[in-house]
């Protein structure tokens, strides 16, 4: 069982590679299928917005709320937007984003492209000399990576304004110490490792949700199989790929 349970993960680990590879590689060929990828990118960062617009807020509300009593105990009130911006720009930001995609776009992808398998319309586009890479993921990975940045930047933003809003109403702060002391705490070295981050979680989000749609067999229950194991191999893939990119930004700016 284990030999099985090895072999099978190495022969998934294998085909995942090959397709991200096809999938980087058909960027260097035509045709380059350009207003595919601009469609892919509305339907990923605008109808994105509204979630990520919430996500970051309200984290960006509880971290200053329950930050404060640990502050408080240290007479440090004051560094609520310190606390805030790094803990947002640093991590949470880059994070929460790729797992709202993933919840949102991965499944999505998986779906759709899962319904095109069962089908047969996949097999309809090969015989009509259509490659299905590079119609279907290509444009799907270069519009979950171009947008994951900026839709973290959005939700950085407000983020921030959550806090400060807590930070305001609730401990009483005045606005131009917490943005002060918000702006002052973040450095380039952040900046950099917050808007890197995001544009390897958008390929992992984008390349499962492919991999699982275009794997999927079964019929319809197979659908919701690959949509499921969509959401839950990219969010892993998500958080263990964190670790070792804040290991690599760690490494690299001392």
């Amino acid at each position: 069982m284990l030999a099985n349970a090895i072999v099978t993960g190495l022969i998934q680990i294998q085909k995942f590679t090959l397709l991200s590879t096809r999938a980087i590689a058909n960027l260097f060929r035509r045709p380059r299928y350009i207003r595919d990828t601009f469609e892919q990118m509305d339907i990923i960062g605008v109808g994105s917005l509204t979630i990520i617009l919430l996500t970051g807020f309200f984290t960006g509300a509880v971290l200053a709320l329950q930050s404060a009593a640990s502050l408080r105990s240290f007479g440090a009130v004051g560094l609520t937007g310190q606390l805030v911006a790094v803990s947002l720009v640093r991590e949470l930001g880059p994070v929460l984003t790729a797992l709202m995609l993933a919840g949102r776009i991965g499944s999505g992808i998986a779906s759709e492209l899962g319904s095109m398998v069962v089908t047969d319309q996949i097999n309809a586009m090969r015989a009509l000399g259509t490659d299905p890479t590079k119609k279907l993921v290509t444009p799907r990975m270069m519009a979950t990576v171009t947008m994951c940045p900026l839709l973290t930047a959005i939700c950085d933003f407000f983020g921030l304004i959550g806090g400060w809003l807590v930070s305001l109403y609730e401990l009483k702060l005045r606005s131009s110490l917490y943005w002060s002391v918000a702006f002052d705490s973040i450095t380039y070295d952040d900046l950099i490792g917050g808007l890197t981050k995001p544009l390897v979680f958008g390929f992992i989000v984008s390349m499962v949700g492919c991999y699982k749609g275009l794997e999927t067999w079964g019929g319809t229950q197979g659908v919701g199989k690959s949509t499921t194991q969509a959401v839950v191999a990219a969010s892993i893939m998500v958080i263990i790929s964190d670790f070792f990119l804040n290991k690599l930004i760690i490494e690299l700016t001392g």
